[in-house]
């Protein structure tokens, strides 16, 4: 027997013989933190002023990265609730085209709880774990601020669509990358300023960290 036959045996057999990890399970709950980035895919009604008077400009709302917390309870190997949480993410509102193009008209913090239903198609051996969820995001707008007056925005709510993959290093901890869509819907007012005009953010949200089951 050849020693090279020899060492292919006795590899399969230490696979064998090691346990299989396991990733994730009924009961488990799975922590997720890292970098999350916000990037509107903005539009807006145009701007007019109080009485009318169009400007022939819309906003838009730049890019923040902030940190990112996500839970998720496993009701069973393949399927879990996620819940994401994340520090006050801060856009600069500006104008887009005709009179105020390029003018600073604002800014805002924000916060985007969001709850999906996750599916892992995996089996719960693997340690790559990719996963899909749809949900519902709830975004509040608050410290809205702007030298031009009193400046208002609605929250909303609107559905939310995530797709994520785990590689588990261990049985407890791994890496995590992920990507979702929030439809976020405002409308918005400086008051007496402007008008009130609807505001489409509708961001792609990436994010990539750490995992770690508990």
């Amino acid at each position: 027997m050849s020693r090279g036959f020899k060492l292919s045996i006795l590899a399969a057999a230490v696979m064998a013989a090691a346990p299989a990890a396991q990733a994730f399970e009924a009961g488990d709950f799975v922590v997720r933190a890292g970098a999350v980035h916000v990037a509107p895919d903005d539009s807006s009604d145009e701007v007019r002023l109080a009485g009318g008077v169009a400007t022939g400009s819309d906003v838009a709302v730049d890019t923040n990265t902030q940190l990112g917390i996500r839970g998720t309870y496993m009701f069973t190997s393949h399927l879990g609730l996620g819940v994401l949480a994340a520090t006050p993410f801060k856009h600069n509102i500006t104008g887009k085209d005709g009179l105020l193009d390029g003018a600073d008209i604002g800014e805002t913090k924000h916060l985007p709880p969001t709850i999906t239903l996750q599916y892992y198609p995996m089996a719960s051996t693997s340690a790559l774990q990719p996963y899909a969820g749809v949900g519902v995001n709830y975004t509040t707008f608050f410290e809205e601020k702007s030298d031009l007056g009193e400046l208002e925005l609605d929250d909303s709510v609107g559905v939310a669509v995530e797709f994520g993959v785990d590689y588990m290093l261990s049985e407890q901890f791994g890496l995590n990358a992920a990507v979702w869509w929030a439809d976020i819907d405002t409308e918005a007012e400086i008051k007496g300023v402007t008008e009130k005009l609807d505001v489409e953010i509708d961001p792609m949200v990436y994010m990539v960290g750490f995992t770690y089951k508990f």
